[in-house]
């Protein structure tokens, strides 16, 4: 996807995603999950068990479908679903920043800060 091509959310709209990609990031954490459990079973030698790569295609596929609505997943541990959607705020480029235990979305970062740098989205924005 090109800069141009970049899909810009406003709260508003980022929030009205929510029941969607709370579904979308239940199914990530499920499957991420069943990996964990299956993988501890077999000491960790996965490659060939076809119901973790069965797992491992399903979250790929879960992952498409948050870019397709123009967010992204980055909870690369699979404990917390944390994602990620552009927007501008004070002409800034930013990312409005949700974890799967919050309720909507409240915070965001810098393009470069991370989960580390989320601060809380200015009140009249949401």
């Amino acid at each position: 996807m090109s800069q141009t091509d970049i899909k810009y959310f406003t709260v508003r709209e980022a929030n009205k995603t929510l029941p969607l990609v709370k579904k979308i990031v239940k199914d990530i954490l499920d499957s991420a999950y069943q990996v964990k459990i299956i993988a501890e079973s077999f000491d960790g030698k996965i490659e060939e068990n076809k119901e973790i790569n069965q797992y491992l295609s399903n979250i790929e596929y879960y992952m498409k479908e948050l870019e397709e609505i123009g967010c992204s997943y980055k909870d690369w541990n699979y404990e917390i679903g944390l994602v990620d959607f552009p927007a501008v705020i004070d002409s800034e480029e930013v990312l409005l920043c949700w974890r799967s235990d919050e309720e909507k979305i409240i915070y965001y970062h810098g393009i470069n800060d991370g989960y580390a740098g989320r601060k809380p989205i200015p009140e009249e924005l949401l």
